[in-house]
């Protein structure tokens, strides 16, 4: 086997497929600049490296499901009259990941809540962090089906096992009593062991009606969720209403 050969092998056998793809091209630029061996060893390794991170931000971006990427800086300030920007911008450094903590963004629809919340689990993703995002409902039911299906076990852990949990447009629609036990569940596994982000239209006082006028079980999740937690209240119109209104004002 000649020496080209059997680099690719080895290449191969490391499982180093950047290096192996691109390395004629690497040897020829770090000729052309005059690197050391060192400084070429170096760039190599940092350009696989890289590759690595990337490949794995995109699995873990994918895994994640989100239903479309936000980020913040595309995040319209103007638009909530009130909302706590310092603290928006200080849990984007998600300290309260490792702190198992969670965070819960309260306001009317339309003020960019979603928004905030695919953009923290998305700076998540892209910081070595694995994630699962859904709508409260959607675990709801597959929760529901798992159990008649006899999987409930890996369904409830593909919910508990990601570092980071986000639950959007909790509130939105009316929980029967076996689905607040099941989200119950989801939350009890999780709590001191895993970071949730959740949405919601409803101030805490509001939250028995979303689970049937049940105060016990209210009370037991938001002990658990808001034991060690940062929340974000969004106070404005709706950025939704202001462009229809402005479309019926201003028409083409």
């Amino acid at each position: 086997m000649n020496k080209q050969k059997q680099l690719e092998s080895n290449l191969e056998y490391l499982k180093l497929p950047y290096i192996g793809e691109n390395y004629k091209t690497m040897t020829s630029e770090s000729a052309e600049k005059q690197l050391t061996h060192m400084q070429f060893l170096t760039s190599t390794i940092a350009s696989e490296v890289n590759e690595k991170q990337q490949r794995a931000s995109e699995r873990r971006i994918k895994q994640a499901r989100f239903p479309v990427l936000k980020t913040l800086e595309q995040f319209q300030w103007d638009y909530p009259e009130d909302i706590n920007t310092d603290l928006v911008r200080h849990l984007f450094g998600l300290d309260f990941i490792g702190k198992c903590a969670n965070v819960i963004f309260l306001g009317p629809p339309g003020l960019g809540k979603t928004h905030l919340a695919v953009a923290l689990s998305y700076q998540a993703c892209m910081h070595g962090h694995s994630v699962r995002f859904d709508t409260a409902i959607n675990v709801i039911n597959r929760l529901d089906a798992a159990q008649k299906a006899g999987n409930f076990g890996q369904i409830l852990r593909s919910f508990t096992r990601p570092d980071l949990l986000c639950l959007d447009e909790l509130g939105y629609l009316p929980i029967d009593q076996r689905g607040a036990d099941l989200l119950f569940q989801v939350i009890s596994s999780r709590y001191e062991t895993g970071s949730m982000i959740l949405t919601s239209n409803r101030q805490f006082n509001q939250w028995p009606v979303i689970f049937d006028n049940d105060k016990t079980i209210t009370s037991a999740i938001l002990d658990r969720l808001l034991h060690h937690c940062e929340v974000v209240v969004i106070e404005g119109t709706s950025f939704r209403m202001k462009e229809k209104k402005k479309n019926i004002c201003n028409p083409e």
